[in-house]
C-alpha cells in the first residue's frame, strides 16, 4: 500500500523506518540469510524513528530503538514529495526496548552489549 499527503502519528505511536528482514552480514564478513517467517526470526529489531506522535516524550525523531518481536504493523510505503519512497512500520509503544542515538553496528542482533543506550521511561 502506497501512502501520500502529510502524514502525523497520533497520541503516543511511533513509526520506524530501516528495520532489516533480510540478509545479515557479520563483522567477519559472513553473510546470514534471512530468517523472517522462521523460528529464528523470532528476536527484537532495530528501527529509525521516522515520526513521533505528540504525546510521545521517551523517543524522537532520528533516534534507532530496539522492538520486542513481532511488536510492529507491516510496512506502508510512503510518496516523499521528491517521489521516492520510504517504507515505514508503525511500533506499540510499550514494546520499546532501548534507544540509541547512533546506528547500532557490530552487535549480534540477540546479544547486547556495552553501547550507550537509554532505556525509554527509566530514570
Amino acid at each position: 500500500m502506497k501512502i501520500q499527503g502529510t502524514l502525523r502519528p497520533l497520541r503516543d505511536n511511533v513509526f520506524v523506518t530501516d528495520m532489516d528482514f533480510g540478509i545479515e552480514k557479520t563483522k567477519s564478513g559472513i553473510f546470514i540469510p534471512s530468517d523472517d517467517g522462521k523460528s529464528s526470526g523470532i528476536h527484537p529489531r532495530w528501527g529509525k524513528v521516522w515520526a513521533v506522535g505528540p504525546d510521545q516524550h521517551d523517543v524522537k525523531k532520528g533516534d534507532w530503538i530496539l522492538v520486542e518481536h513481532g511488536r510492529w504493523t507491516r510496512g506502508f510505503e510512503y510518496e516523499n514529495d521528491d517521489k521516492s519512497i520510504t517504507e515505514f512500520r508503525m511500533v506499540e509503544n510499550k514494546s520499546i526496548m532501548i534507544k540509541s542515538k547512533e546506528k547500532p553496528s557490530g552487535i549480534d542482533r540477540r546479544v547486547l552489549n556495552s553501547m550507550d543506550f537509554n532505556i525509554p521511561g527509566a530514570t
